[in-house]
């Protein structure tokens, strides 16, 4: 097995190898900061790294394993990289902004906390847009960060720094965090998989607990993994109240979904979809009717609107608000796109504006909900073109997708209408390339609180195509 072929084993795989004793934490983590030694001075996905104290917790994990040690963790000695929005206790979180380039942290987050203490070792911190405003990974502190599969192009936001050190190689797992698409986004233009559970099935630190359109979730290469993540972080905690009680256990393996019904819809009836991401969701829906499964396409009625009121609630809470208020004493460490939000929260909405979002939420739910209760799963694109250049602008007046002008930020993204329905679950995947090597995905929507549907239907996907990174030719050429 080759240094590349460890870096991009599954988390499932690597610990079968260390129980079998064919393979050590050390040697897993060595591969990969030699990956990141070689590679991400290319594609800048990485923020602080802690490689030194991560061997030394290898090590150690490696010597539980020569002992056959009987209190063996469900994640011992597995890389993690975490994104930096995060906090980790005793370590700064930049949240990748200037203002805090020397916050540090004196507890970590609910999900980091479980990963940690399921024997997951944190290698370091992943990219992410100033405050995680944009979908475009780009910061003054970090600097830009660029996708794996086309240099030209960008991993997405915010958690564009996990997308694209999963698919380089650089980790086996990754957190994220999403309160637009901010998983299933870089999921999607990186060629991964993300995961956005319920509002609350994961619990998670102030104050996006409190925001009902926000979730943390895992990004990973393999369904499985994903599940795997979840198994160990969802579940009621101690210091966020709004975490829900319930604690569901997900299958890892594979399972028949013959019989099952999906419905799905290209693009919501308003949305302008790039034709090669038409194309490879059209494949991906072939694929699921190869195991047995009925696709019925439905109309939603959803319209623009839709996507408009979404900013009413964005504008109207912390999420946006906090560059109003870091402007007034740091607008000179901020960004230019931080202050442009800043200026169009400031203008164009009011905290009275909320309840337009709430009236959205219901109108929507209410042509959603019917086809969810008919139908095991609902599936369309994660993104309407697979990713933006490098360079993106996103307050461009004349960006197009599919030969229309549409928003430079929200246009190029199917994801914002999930969390607005919070508590619907959704699982990215991979559903093929663009002619220019840049990955596409969909996204797999079940009824509230049924995350087992997604996983299920996400695993059978991914038997049925083979997998993602499991050879060579499956891997971005750096």
């Amino acid at each position: 097995m080759t240094s590349a072929d460890l870096a991009y084993l599954s988390a499932s795989q690597a610990l079968q190898l260390f129980h079998k004793r064919k393979l050590s934490p050390v040697e897993l983590l060595k591969a990969m900061i030699a990956r990141v030694d070689t590679f991400n001075g290319r594609i800048n996905c990485l923020a602080d790294r802690y490689f030194e104290e991560a061997l030394a917790k290898a090590a150690a994990a490696e010597q539980l394993y020569a002992k056959r040690a009987n209190k063996l963790r469900a994640l011992e000695g597995i890389p993690l990289l975490v994104k930096d929005a995060q906090r980790v206790k005793d370590r700064r979180t930049t949240h990748g902004s200037l203002i805090f380039e020397n916050n540090i942290d004196d507890h970590s987050d609910p999900q980091i906390e479980r990963l940690e203490k399921a024997g997951a070792i944190i290698i370091g911190r992943t990219t992410t847009p100033e405050f995680c405003l944009s979908g475009v990974t780009r910061s003054r502190i970090w600097g830009n960060t660029l996708n794996p599969w086309n240099l030209e192009y960008g991993p997405g936001g915010s958690s564009g720094g996990s997308g694209a050190a999963l698919a380089a190689g650089f980790t086996t797992l990754a957190t994220g965090t999403d309160i637009g698409g901010s998983i299933r986004i870089p999921a999607s233009a990186c060629g991964v998989v993300g995961f956005k559970p319920p509002h609350g099935r994961n619990p998670d630190g102030p104050p996006n607990n409190f925001d009902r359109f926000n979730h943390c979730g895992p990004m990973t290469r393999s369904v499985g993994d994903a599940a795997l993540m979840q198994n160990l972080t969802s579940g009621p905690h101690p210091l966020d109240h709004d975490s829900i009680f319930n604690r569901i256990k997900l299958p890892v393996a594979p399972e028949s979904i013959k019989g099952w019904k999906i419905a799905y819809s290209m693009d919501f009836g308003y949305v302008p979809v790039d034709a090669q991401v038409r194309r490879n969701t059209e494949k991906a829906l072939l694929v699921f009717r190869s195991l047995g499964v009925s696709v019925e396409e439905v109309d939603l009625e959803w319209t623009k609107a839709t996507e408009d009121d979404t900013q009413h609630w964005y504008n109207a809470m912390d999420f946006i608000r906090q560059t109003i208020w870091h402007r007034k004493t740091s607008a000179h460490l901020m960004t230019d796109y931080a202050l442009k939000f800043a200026e169009v929260a400031e203008h164009q909405s009011t905290i009275d504006d909320v309840h337009k979002a709430w009236a959205r939420i219901h109108a929507m739910y209410q042509t959603l909900g019917p086809v969810l209760a008919s139908h095991d799963v609902f599936i369309c694109p994660t993104n309407s073109l697979a990713a933006v250049k490098a360079d993106h602008d996103p307050f461009d007046k004349n960006f197009t997708v599919g030969g229309r002008k549409v928003n430079a930020e929200t246009g190029w993204y199917m994801t914002q209408h999930f969390n607005m329905l919070h508590n619907c679950p959704v699982l990215a995947v991979p559903s093929g390339h663009t002619n220019e090597g840049v990955p596409t995905g969909i996204q797999i929507v079940a009824r509230p609180w049924d995350d087992t549907s997604v996983i299920r239907a996400g695993l059978a996907f991914e038997k049925a195509v083979g997998g993602w990174y499991t050879a060579k030719e499956k891997r971005p050429i750096l």
